[in-house]
């Protein structure tokens, strides 16, 4: 690697670091820490939520599907515009006109308004588990493009130096850093991608005649997808805006309900068209490049020979000049690593508010309170380390992380927002069902029907359970209390 590149690349991670250390001697409360002290701007927090909704699933998984599916690949975020867009004219004002959210922390405390604390111990516990693989998933992505475009780094290194900035980072800013470097990193990701990455790209592969001439016609639509996946799609990320820990936390940081709405609706139009055809284009430049043979030099004589998810990365190796390739990356562990401190801001919440204080009933001092946060964060961290050395697909565990979430969560929100009589039972039931039912498909291997993701069954058994025990059942998991 040139050396102009590793300075780029060193200086933007040192940056990272320093903003985290700046927000550690400002932040003077809970409030400061997971919710940035309630008083966020919409551009700030309309480009956190795209910088933390796209990450590595922009930046390694679209660019895979763009080199296996073409623009249609694309269709991947336009799930993430439907769901910003839904939220922002439903779930938006409802949780922010409520009074009793007016000092609500975390997803759980949303759950906990309607079917009492139990539930929002439960929701905790499975929101926990499913952000700290999606941790590990963007932590993964990251070494994955470090260790693809940096010849002189391997994977475990590139492992340790990607999880360790973003998890020091993250534990020692909390939410504030965590958004104002979210919008600095999307400035980096939409002008290094608009204006370098595409463009070089581009005109390497030899332009236009040369992508006809090279991949197949159904690969330029965007009709080269099956009903079935897309549905999987909708039905696994839609929901997500509605689960979302990391979502919760900003509609709370946003300094009012019209500043949260805005931001919403903004990041919808972020994910899709722009960034959404961004990262499928790049994928399928990737592809045309192994297909003309240009990534040789890997040991890669043509399309069989690549891992979807590494193609981008040899393709920036392979037409990126010195310094160009530097910025580019910057850009790129940008969207990684935008998403990654949000995620893991997130599971640490569910840790120290929904469950370790929730289980003890009490409330400790606002400096304790910050030093059980970072501990946790910290721990947290290290346990999504350890996942994404063990794990080979950036998109799968994304997915397997959002499915978990969604299968179990989805439901009980939907009842919490439409329910004249909520029913703390059935939601405690509906959680655990549609969750066990998706993780226990997941692990089985088997070919369900039609092709359809194991979260829809999760999904339907939730709701089935749900409307049963609600209409039949008789016991009280909790009684509904104030957050």
């Amino acid at each position: 690697m040139h050396p102009l590149d590793l300075a780029i690349f060193v200086v933007y991670m040192l940056g990272m670091l320093g903003v985290g250390a700046y927000f550690l001697r400002r932040n003077e409360s809970v409030d400061d820490y997971y919710v940035g002290g309630r008083g966020m701007s919409a551009t700030h927090v309309g480009f956190s939520v795209v910088a933390t909704d796209v990450g590595g699933g922009f930046s390694i998984g679209l660019g895979g599907l763009g080199f296996v599916m073409g623009l249609s690949g694309s269709w991947l975020l336009f799930t993430g515009f439907v769901g910003a867009w839904v939220a922002a004219a439903w779930l938006v004002p409802r949780v922010r006109k409520d009074p009793r959210l007016a000092r609500a922390l975390t997803f759980p405390d949303f759950l906990g308004r309607f079917f009492g604390s139990r539930v929002a111990l439960l929701a905790g516990i499975v929101s926990a588990v499913g952000y700290a693989g999606f941790t590990a998933s963007q932590i993964l992505a990251g070494a994955k493009l470090a260790s693809g475009s940096l010849p002189s780094v391997s994977f475990e290194t590139a492992l340790l130096v990607m999880g360790g900035v973003a998890i020091g980072y993250t534990v020692l800013g909390g939410l504030k850093a965590v958004i104002y470097t979210d919008s600095v990193q999307w400035a980096i990701v939409l002008g290094g991608l608009t204006f370098v990455a595409v463009p070089m790209a581009f005109s390497a592969v030899g332009g236009f005649d040369a992508i006809r001439a090279t991949v197949h016609p159904e690969l330029l639509s965007l009709s080269n997808i099956r009903p079935v996946e897309f549905v999987n799609w909708m039905v696994t990320i839609v929901p997500i805006w509605f689960v979302g820990m990391t979502l919760y936390q900003r509609i709370y940081a946003c300094r009012d309900e019209p500043t949260a709405r805005r931001a919403w609706l903004l990041a919808g139009v972020l994910e899709w068209p722009l960034m959404a055809f961004l990262g499928s284009v790049l994928g399928l430049l990737a592809r045309v490049a192994a297909d003309q043979g240009m990534f040789g030099a890997f040991g890669a004589d043509g399309i069989s020979d690549v891992d979807p998810e590494t193609g981008l990365p040899m393709l920036l190796r392979t037409v990126m000049p010195p310094g160009v390739l530097g910025i580019v990356l910057a850009a790129y562990f940008s969207a990684i690593l935008s998403t990654a401190d949000s995620c893991l801001m997130a599971a640490s919440g569910n840790v120290v508010n929904d469950i370790i204080e929730r289980r003890r009933g009490d409330h400790p001092s606002a400096a304790r309170t910050l030093r059980m946060s970072q501990i946790a964060t910290l721990v947290i961290g290290a346990i999504a380390l350890l996942l994404a050395s063990r794990m080979t697909s950036v998109l799968d565990l994304m997915l397997y992380s959002y499915a978990l979430m969604v299968s179990g969560l989805f439901v009980p929100v939907i009842a919490a927002l439409t329910d004249r009589r909520p029913s703390p039972v059935a939601a405690g039931a509906a959680i655990i069902a549609g969750g066990a039912t998706t993780v226990a498909l997941q692990a089985s291997g088997v070919a369900l029907p039609l092709g359809l993701d194991s979260n829809c069954f999760g999904l339907a058994v939730s709701a089935i359970t749900y409307l049963a025990v609600r209409r039949f059942g008789t016991a009280t998991l909790s009684s509904v209390d104030p957050v």
